[in-house]
């Protein structure tokens, strides 16, 4: 197998499991959460928001663990801590055992994901590096639309959460080992850009990649933390049992988020400016979709697909801009670029919680529309570069 598909299939695999799952699956189940521990609202988006750190504590340590030894050890902790936090959330007794749980699994897309720029800035082409790094972004649709699949099938078929999410941690455990073998040849060795300064990173060509990448995370975190419980508190879609509509969401979200196997192309043809105005725009779609028409067929699954093109390209658009933007700083780039993101998913579910219970779930909704559309509107393309600049 030539290098291109054995890494990119393993960071699909690494992906498709913490950005899914163990990411995801809070959001996707908090119906579930709130009817079994008694959870509000605002309480639920403190526990997304401490998952979130965790994301943001996640992505530090990985860098220091990439430059020290590189990537390999990052990403297999990374699996580890998702196999150990969705075992703890399938036995949780209480409330502050869940968290423990949501804790580790999300912290383990801080983990598993930016050392991959590394992987691949070192093993693959450079004319192959945007392809194979939208084929690690997307492995998140596969994982997202498992567990939506899992969830619709715990609600119509009557099977346990529970066993849920003892059956991630299993397909976390077969993510570590494949990871663990396909890896073998970047174990120990740190890579290009260890020695450089983080200082090199602030520079203006950062900021619109940082700040795209703040709103990118609040946005997203917001949504995926909140919208299953929105359509489930107005009474779901037609057909379906109310707690079964989140399933629904997150299957629509990640089979549309295939589409981001074709980020590549959609620049080409677009340009960078016009794609990022375009997918918050997506995002600010779907955010007042969700606002609005929470128990539509039509406006359900058209807001699932719009964030799951959000969600996929977006991320994909972050990996191959920072890699290029600088390129003596493939992994650490993109961390830079991710913390932007998790401090963003820090910040905003918390936010949205507290804004949910004060003024109710549509004006939050159509607050993080807002933002988003906000964001769209002030890019200007004479700041957006794909290059680094001239010595």
């Amino acid at each position: 197998m030539t290098p291109f598909w054995k890494l990119s299939a393993a960071g699909f695999a690494a992906t498709a499991i913490t950005y899914g799952p163990a990411r995801m699956g809070f959001g996707l189940f908090l119906p579930q959460f709130k009817s079994v521990f008694g959870i509000s609202t605002q309480s639920a988006g403190f526990v997304s928001s401490l998952g979130f750190l965790g994301f943001f504590v996640g992505l530090l340590v990985s860098q220091v663990m990439t430059n020290r030894t590189g990537p390999r050890l990052s990403i297999v902790c990374g699996l580890v801590a998702a196999t150990l936090g969705m075992g703890i959330v399938a036995a949780a007794p209480n409330l502050p055992v869940l968290s423990v749980g949501v804790l580790l699994a999300m912290s383990s897309a801080g983990f598993s994901w930016a050392p991959f720029n590394n992987v691949i800035h070192r093993k693959v082409e450079d004319g192959s590096r945007p392809a194979a790094l939208s084929l690690v972004s997307t492995g998140t649709s596969l994982g997202i639309a498992a567990a939506g699949g899992a969830a619709l099938l715990m609600s119509i078929g009557g099977i346990s959460w529970r066993l849920c999410w003892a059956t991630f941690a299993i397909a976390s455990v077969v993510s570590l080992l494949g990871n663990w073998m396909a890896l073998r040849e970047v174990a120990g060795t740190p890579g290009p850009g260890v020695t450089q300064r983080w200082s090199l990173l602030l520079q203006p060509p950062a900021i619109p990649l940082l700040g795209i990448g703040l709103c990118y995370g609040a946005t997203s975190a917001i949504y995926i933390s909140f919208a299953a419980d929105r359509i489930a508190q107005a009474g779901g879609v037609a057909g379906l049992p109310a707690n079964a509509s989140g399933g629904l969401v997150f299957i629509c979200c990640g089979i549309f988020g295939l589409i981001g196997l074709f980020t590549g192309s959609a620049k080409a043809s677009t340009g960078l400016p016009w794609l990022l105005r375009l997918l918050l725009l997506a995002s600010a779609l779907s955010s007042g979709l969700v606002a609005l028409l929470p128990t539509s067929w039509a406006g359900v699954v058209l807001s699932a697909g719009l964030q799951g093109v959000y969600v996929m390209m977006m991320s994909a658009v972050l990996a191959f801009w920072s890699e290029r933007l600088f390129p003596a700083l493939p992994s650490q780039s993109f961390t830079a670029a991710l913390l932007a993101v998790a401090a963003g998913s820090v910040l905003g579910p918390a936010a949205a919680g507290f804004a949910s219970d004060a003024l109710g779930a549509t004006p939050m909704f159509l607050g993080t529309a807002a933002l988003a559309a906000a964001t769209a509107a002030a890019l200007r393309s004479r700041h957006i570069r794909e290059r680094p600049e001239p010595d």
